[in-house]
């Protein structure tokens, strides 16, 4: 039995089954339609009180039937796929699209040839908890005895599998298993009376081969360090002035405030301030942005995408340059150009989006050091929390957990709780230096756009010329 047959097998499903769901979704008129089945198992262990005291398991499983017709999308799913309850959510889907085009050409079945972008050498389904516990048991012994102003452990490893089979109207079939680990601790000190907290988390596609002691010492020196320096930050005087944003996690801004306007949905409903852009320069030759599902392993990785294209790096600013929004199908056709693999969802339950995956910046010429010698009064930040953005006018507040004060050219005291407030177009235009030392932060980042989906982000140190910060006025 092939891989594709034993996938058919587990949804229970053949070919002509695929075939006669999609021309029951099309019955009424239609430009595409396709099946997206699913099977997800997560797992989840926790420690609190210094004890693994909980766990848990999670199965999902079902299909997701689309019709697309001119601006209009029909869309229905059921959590039981045998052929009776599919047929009657490909007929649910094929009367909400309820167009005039129809075709009788017989579908011609083309299998997805893809490059994976993952992959999990020690699969999850065969591991036990207890493999698990000690994990969890010597990452929270190592953050005690790291300080002892420790009080409070909380942490979690978290895994899942999911199985992807998926066909449409084009004939193309294509199915994919998708892997993901994440480990994430909180640490909690008191000291004095005084109590602050940190967090740090990884996240990667891949298998049980995951859990190491290199990953677990990582994730508690990081957390234990993020904490201690909490005790010595102070809260800034506010104002506007210049920031440097360090490597690494500082991209969840260049995500929120920047990466969404480039997603083609807003652009098409001119709903983004990059709605009439696209070609133009909006910033630096210095800078290109890309949004890339290729990185082996990556959180914000996949093989194709959740409406069977090839995942891709898309260059969505290219030296300066806006060079291409994010797509799904139905962008697409709108701006006749080709998908760019960014047609995702959060389950089999809900409709693709245009949806970012690893988004960064590529690395500059500049040396971070150099950035920071060049500032004489401004802000360091490395650690950033929530945020909200406007969308439309690319207005953006985030709240920073930690940073630096820039003094004379030198990173002093410490600071935290304070907000950064700017424009997401205008803080792109404002980047006047770019280090070279553009890198990937791998925690565990989620994306909600009216669903949520593992995304990751990155990078390298940059100075804006001015951003407001609110602090101590």
């Amino acid at each position: 039995m092939t891989k594709l047959q034993e996938m058919m097998s587990l949804f229970g499903v053949t070919e002509e089954d695929l075939k006669r769901l999609i021309s029951i979704a099309l019955s009424k008129g239609g430009d595409y339609a396709d099946l997206y089945f699913e099977h997800s198992i997560s797992n989840e262990l926790s420690l609190r009180d210094k004890e693994v005291n909980g766990a848990g398991s999670h199965i999902d499983y079902g299909v997701g039937i689309r019709v697309l017709s001119g601006d209009r999308t029909g869309y229905a799913y059921t959590e039981i796929t045998s052929l009776r309850e599919m047929e009657k959510a490909a007929k649910v889907a094929s009367g909400i699209a309820n167009g005039n085009f129809k075709t009788t050409a017989p579908i011609v079945v083309s299998p997805l040839l893809f490059t994976p972008r993952y992959s999990a050498l020690l699969p999850w389904e065969d591991q036990n908890i207890s493999d698990k516990i000690p994990y969890l048991q010597e990452l929270n012994s190592i953050i005690f005895e790291s300080d002892k102003r420790v009080n409070k452990v909380i942490a979690r490893i978290s895994d899942s599998t999911t199985k992807i089979l998926f066909f449409n109207s084009l004939g193309v079939i294509a199915f994919d298993n998708r892997p993901m680990a994440a480990i994430t601790a909180t640490c909690i000190m008191e000291s004095g009376g005084k109590v602050e907290n940190g967090s740090a988390s990884r996240s990667f596609r891949c298998g049980y081969e995951f859990l190491t002691k290199e990953i677990i010492n990582e994730i508690a020196g990081e957390v234990v360090t993020k904490t201690a320096l909490s005790f010595e930050a102070i809260q800034p005087s506010g104002g506007e002035m210049p920031v440097v944003m360090g490597a690494g996690s500082s991209g969840i801004l260049l995500h929120e405030a920047i990466g969404h306007s480039f997603e083609a949905d807003f652009n098409r409903m001119n709903t983004s301030i990059f709605s009439d852009k696209l070609g133009k320069k909006i910033c630096s030759e210095e800078i290109s942005v890309i949004d890339d599902g290729t990185i082996f392993g990556n959180r914000g990785s996949i093989s194709f995408d959740d409406e069977g294209v090839l995942s891709q790096k898309t260059f969505m600013v290219k030296e300066g340059i806006l060079n291409s929004y994010l797509h799904d199908r139905i962008s697409a056709n709108f701006y006749k150009t080709a998908p760019t693999g960014n047609g995702r969802r959060e389950s089999f339950r809900y409709m693709p989006l245009p949806r970012m995956r690893a988004t960064y910046m590529e690395s500059g010429k500049s040396k971070e050091a150099d950035i920071i010698s060049s500032v004489k009064k401004g802000i360091f930040v490395d650690n950033f929390s929530n945020g909200q953005v406007q969308i439309g006018a690319g207005d953006f507040t985030f709240f920073v957990k930690s940073g630096y004060l820039i003094e004379n050219g030198k990173l002093t005291k410490s600071v935290k709780d304070i907000n950064i407030i700017g424009n997401g177009p205008d803080a792109l235009a404002d980047i006047v230096a770019v280090a070279d030392n553009s890198q990937i932060d791998n925690g565990t980042w989620t994306c909600g756009k009216e669903q949520y989906c593992a995304v990751s982000c990155g990078m390298p140190s940059v100075l804006v010329s001015k951003l407001t910060v609110g602090g101590i006025n």
